[in-house]
C-alpha cells in the first residue's frame, strides 16, 4: 500500500489525522497512509515491510503486546520512535481482516491477511472523545432546544426540547419547519439559516416570535444562533441551530422599557390634564388595547381630593387612548363624574374596559392620597394579565401619580400667581377723552410659573393719558410682586406729571435699588422651600427627575415703555428702557414703527433714556406690547414684528373693536385651554401683552390759548376774554370761578417766573380746565396764611375753587392748572 489517505466521504469517515497500517498475517507492515507518514515522519518505502515492532520505541514491549491481542485486546496505547527519533504517545485500534494464525513470534496471527491498525496522538484521542460527549450530552439536556439542518434545511435531529409548545410534533425528522410553524415565522428562520448556509458566517441570538399553525396565540419569543456544518474539504452539510426561549426576559424588557417610557411622559409637564394624557398614551399599545385616566376633579383644579363621609371619590375621565373592541364601542373622554369606593384598585369604572375581556386597574396614589386611577384592557388573543403586570401598572401609577401631584401642586400656586397679577392690572378696556384702550394679558405656559408683564392706562391733566407696558425679567410669584412694585411707583411718578424720560430715569433708581436689597435667606418661606425640595417639588434645568414650583430667583431687572398722548396738540411723547418700539397704524391702514431709542433695561443705572414725539392723526392705532408677542421659538424678532404690522394693516383691523383686534393679533400666539389656564407646553413660553389705543382729539373750537406778556394789566384782559369764551360755550356758572382762579394763576406767573406767559382753556368730557405756564421752574407750594398776611392765599384759593390743581414740568418751564366739573344740567 502506498501513501494514500482514507476516503473521507465514505459511510463511516475516519476522523481527520487518523493514521492507518495494515500488517499481514506475519505482523509486517504492507501498507501505510498519508497521515502515518506525517504522524511518524517516515514514508511508506522506508516502513513497508518491516515488523510493527520495529516501530515501538521500547521493542521490548511488543511481546506484551502481543499477548494482549491474543486474549482479544484489540486497542491500546503505545510509543512510536518517529523518523526523527523523538516518541510519539498514540493510541491505536486493531481490526481483523482474516483468520488468525500463529507466525514469528506473534500468537494468533496466522498466515492470513492480518489486521488494520489505525491510531492517532493520545491527545486528539482525547478530544474525540470529548467532542462525542459534548454533542452527546447537547441532545440528551433540555434546556436549550437543538436542530441539525441537512442543506435543503429539512430537520435532520432534534432534542426533545427544540420547541415544546402547542401544535410541535413529536416526530421532526425530515420536517421543513414551514410544516408546523406560522408561515411568516418559519419563513423569517429559514431565511437566517440560509445566510448561515451561503456565507458560513455564525448567527448570534437573533430574537424571533414563534407561532405554530395550530396556536397562533401570543407565541413565544425564541432566541436563535446557529453554524454552518462543513466537510474537511469545506463543502457545507448543513447547518445547526440552538433555540432559546427568552419570551419572559423579553417580556421583562419590555416592561421595564415601557416602565421607562411611562415615567419620562408623564414627568414632562406640569398641567394635570397633560399629565393624564401622557399617562394613557404611554400604557399603548405596550400594555393593552385601551387605557383610561380617570383623575379627581379637585385635582385639575389644583386642590387636594377629599373623600365624602363613606370613603368615597369623585372622579372625571380625563384621557382615553386607543381604541374599544367594537366597532360601536364608547369611551368617552368625558362621561361625567364617576364615583370610585375605597383606594382605587380593582375593578374598572363603567366603560372603561371598552368591551374588551382583559382589564386591571390601578390607583394613582401619591402622598397618602387617592388622586384617580387608571384602566387597561387588551384583547384575549394577548393572553390574560399576569402579575408581573399588575406589579408594572402600579409601579406606572405610581410614578405618575407623582406627576400628578406636582402639577397640581404648580396648578395651585400658579391660579394662585395668575389670580393676583390679574387684580394688580387695570380694567381691560378704558375710554378717556384722549383714547379708547383695550389690553391683553395671556401668561406663560412655563413650569417657573407666570412672569411679571404688566400693562396700564394712567389718565393725566389737561385730557392727557400715559400709555404704559412693562417686562419684568423673571417669572414666578417674585416676578409678580416685583411687576406691582413697578406698576405702582409708575403710576407715582406719573401723578407728578414728568416727562417720560425723566419718569424712566427715576424708575430705573428704583429697579437699581430693589435689586441691591438682600435677600432674606433664613425665613420662614426658606424653610418651606427647602422643605419642598426634600419632598422632590423642585424642578431642575437639567434634570427630569425633580420639580421646581413657585420660588425662582428673584428679577434681575425689567424693561418699560412709556408714552404720554395730548389730544390737544395731538402728540405722542414716548421713552423706552429697552423695549420693543410702539407700531402705529395711521387711519389710512399705513404701520410703521417709532423710531424710539430702546435705551438701557431698568436696573442698569447710570445711562440716559431719550424721547421720541410724533404727531399722531385721529382715529390712529397705537400699539404697545411685550416681547412674548414678538418673539418666536427661534428668538427671531423682525419676523414677529413683520406679523403685528401685517394684522394691524390688515383691511378692516382699524374699523372692528380694539377689544376683538387685540384677541385677533394674539390668536396665533396661543391655543385656547381648558377654561382653567391648562395645557401648558402647547402656548406661550413667555407672557404676551398688548395694549391697544385709539387716538381721540379735542375739537379746535373747545380748546382756546393766550399768550400774554408780564405785565399786570394782563390780568384783567385775560379775565375779560375768559368769561366772553366761557358764554360763547354755555359755561356762566363758571365765569365767576374761573375768573379768580385765573387771576390767582396769571398774577403769580407774572411776579414770580415772568414772561412770557400762555394762558389755555380746554373743555373737554364734561370738564373745564384752566392752565397758565410760564418759563419758571419754581414749584408751587399752597401753604395757609396767618390773618396778618397780605399775601399766600392764591393757590389756597384755587385748590377750594377747582376739582383739582396741580403742576408739570417741562423742557420750557411749568404749568400750572386747574380743572373744574361742568354744572349738572337745570331741571
Amino acid at each position: 500500500m502506498s501513501d494514500t489517505p482514507f476516503p473521507r466521504d465514505s459511510l463511516l469517515p475516519v476522523p481527520e489525522g487518523t493514521a492507518g497500517a495494515l500488517l499481514d498475517g506475519r505482523g509486517r507492515i504492507s501498507g501505510w497512509t498519508s497521515d502515518a507518514r506525517a504522524l511518524l515522519g517516515r514514508p511508506a518505502a522506508d516502513v513497508v515491510g518491516l515488523s510493527a515492532r520495529a516501530l515501538l520505541a521500547d521493542p521490548t514491549a511488543w511481546p506484551a503486546l502481543v499477548t494482549a491481542y491474543a486474549r482479544g485486546a484489540r486497542g491500546g496505547e503505545a510509543v512510536l520512535r518517529t523518523g526523527a527519533g523523538e516518541h510519539a504517545h498514540v493510541v491505536f485500534r486493531a481490526f481483523d481482516l482474516a483468520d488468525v494464525g500463529t507466525h514469528d513470534g506473534m500468537a494468533g496471527v496466522g498466515t492470513g491477511a492480518g489486521c488494520l491498525v489505525l491510531a492517532a496522538p493520545a491527545a486528539l484521542a482525547v478530544r474525540w472523545h470529548q467532542d462525542r460527549a459534548f454533542v452527546r450530552e447537547l441532545f440528551l439536556q433540555d434546556r436549550v432546544g437543538l436542530a441539525v439542518f441537512d442543506s435543503g434545511l429539512r430537520l435532520l435531529r432534534t432534542n426533545t426540547h427544540l420547541l415544546p409548545y402547542t401544535g410541535v410534533p413529536s416526530d421532526l425528522r425530515g420536517r421543513r419547519l414551514s410544516e408546523f410553524l406560522w408561515p411568516g415565522d418559519a419563513a423569517a428562520i429559514e431565511e437566517k439559516l440560509r445566510e448561515v448556509l451561503r456565507t458560513g458566517r455564525p448567527l448570534i441570538r437573533a430574537e424571533k416570535v414563534l407561532r405554530t399553525i395550530e396556536d397562533p396565540g401570543g407565541g413565544v419569543v425564541i432566541a436563535i444562533s446557529a453554524f454552518r456544518l462543513q466537510a474537511p474539504d469545506g463543502q457545507a452539510l448543513g447547518v445547526t441551530a440552538l433555540f432559546t426561549d427568552v419570551t419572559e426576559l423579553h417580556r421583562a424588557g419590555q416592561r421595564l422599557t415601557l416602565l421607562q417610557h411611562a415615567t419620562a411622559s408623564v414627568g414632562g409637564s406640569l398641567s394635570v390634564r397633560e399629565t393624564g394624557r401622557e399617562l394613557a398614551t404611554a400604557l399603548v399599545p405596550g400594555l393593552g388595547d385601551l387605557a383610561v385616566v380617570e383623575i379627581a376633579e379637585a385635582v385639575t383644579l389644583g386642590e387636594e381630593p377629599v373623600p365624602d363621609r363613606e370613603g368615597r371619590l369623585r372622579l372625571r375621565r380625563t384621557a382615553v387612548a386607543g381604541r374599544p373592541a367594537a366597532e360601536d364601542g364608547d369611551v368617552a373622554a368625558d362621561v361625567g363624574l364617576v364615583v370610585v369606593e375605597g383606594d382605587g384598585d380593582g375593578a374598572p369604572g363603567p366603560d372603561s374596559s371598552g368591551g374588551y375581556p382583559m382589564t386591571m386597574t390601578a390607583a394613582l396614589r401619591a402622598r397618602g392620597m387617592v388622586l384617580g386611577r387608571v384602566s387597561v384592557s387588551r384583547s384575549a388573543d394577548r393572553g390574560p394579565y399576569e402579575r408581573a403586570d399588575e406589579d408594572l401598572l402600579r409601579e406606572i401609577a405610581g410614578r405618575a401619580a407623582l406627576a400628578l401631584d406636582n402639577a397640581r401642586r404648580f396648578t395651585r400656586e400658579r391660579r394662585a400667581a395668575v389670580g393676583l397679577q390679574r387684580s394688580m392690572l387695570p380694567p381691560t378696556q378704558t375710554e378717556t377723552a384722549a383714547a379708547v384702550t383695550s389690553g391683553v394679558y395671556l401668561p406663560a405656559d412655563t413650569t417657573t410659573g407666570v412672569g411679571g408683564d404688566w400693562f396700564d392706562v394712567i389718565p393725566l391733566s389737561s385730557a392727557r393719558v400715559a400709555l404704559v407696558v412693562g417686562d419684568v425679567v423673571g417669572h414666578g410669584l417674585a416676578a409678580t410682586a416685583t411687576m406691582g412694585r413697578l406698576r405702582t411707583a409708575v403710576r407715582t411718578l406719573a401723578d407728578l406729571d414728568l416727562e417720560p424720560d425723566e419718569l424712566l430715569t427715576h424708575l430705573d433708581d428704583l429697579v437699581s435699588q430693589l435689586l441691591a436689597e438682600p435677600e432674606e435667606t433664613d425665613s420662614e418661606e426658606q424653610r418651606e422651600r427647602e422643605s419642598g425640595e426634600q419632598n422632590g417639588y423642585r424642578r431642575d434645568g437639567d434634570h427630569d427627575d425633580g420639580w421646581h414650583i413657585g420660588h425662582p430667583s428673584s428679577p434681575t431687572g425689567a424693561t418699560c415703555a412709556y408714552a404720554i398722548y395730548d389730544p390737544v396738540s395731538l402728540r405722542c411723547t414716548v421713552a423706552s428702557a429697552g423695549h420693543p418700539p410702539p407700531a402705529v397704524a395711521d387711519p389710512d391702514g399705513n404701520v410703521t414703527y417709532l423710531e424710539v431709542d430702546p435705551g438701557p433695561p431698568l436696573g442698569v443705572g447710570g445711562l440716559p433714556f431719550e424721547m421720541t414725539e410724533v404727531d399722531l392723526a385721529p382715529g390712529s392705532v397705537l400699539a404697545l406690547y411685550s416681547d412674548g408677542l414678538i418673539e418666536g421659538g427661534d428668538g427671531d424678532l423682525d419676523t414677529g414684528m413683520a406679523d403685528l404690522a401685517g394684522r394691524l394693516a390688515r383691511p378692516g383691523a382699524l374699523t372692528q373693536s380694539l377689544r376683538e383686534l387685540g384677541r385677533e393679533i394674539v390668536a396665533g400666539r396661543h391655543r385656547p385651554g381648558d377654561g382653567h389656564g391648562e395645557r401648558l407646553g402647547d402656548g406661550l413660553g413667555d407672557d404676551v401683552t398688548l395694549l391697544l389705543a385709539r387716538t381721540r382729539a379735542v375739537p379746535p373750537e373747545d380748546a382756546v390759548l393766550w399768550p400774554i406778556d408780564a405785565d399786570p394789566a394782563a390780568v384783567g384782559t385775560v379775565r375779560e376774554a375768559a368769561a366772553t369764551q366761557l358764554r360763547a360755550w354755555g359755561l356762566e356758572e363758571l365765569v365767576f370761578t374761573t375768573e379768580l382762579v385765573l387771576s390767582e394763576l396769571v398774577t403769580n406767573a407774572i411776579r414770580y417766573a415772568g414772561g412770557p406767559i400762555d394762558v389755555r382753556l380746554i373743555r373737554v368730557a364734561g370738564r373745564l380746565i384752566c392752565e397758565v405756564s410760564d418759563p419758571s421752574a419754581t414749584h408751587p407750594r399752597m401753604r395757609r396764611a396767618r390773618l396778618t398776611d397780605e399775601g399766600g392765599r392764591g393757590l389756597y384759593l384755587v385748590a377750594q375753587l377747582a376739582t383739582r390743581w396741580g403742576s408739570r414740568y417741562s423742557r420750557s418751564g411749568k404749568t400750572i392748572w386747574a380743572e373744574q366739573d361742568f354744572p349738572p344740567p337745570a331741571g
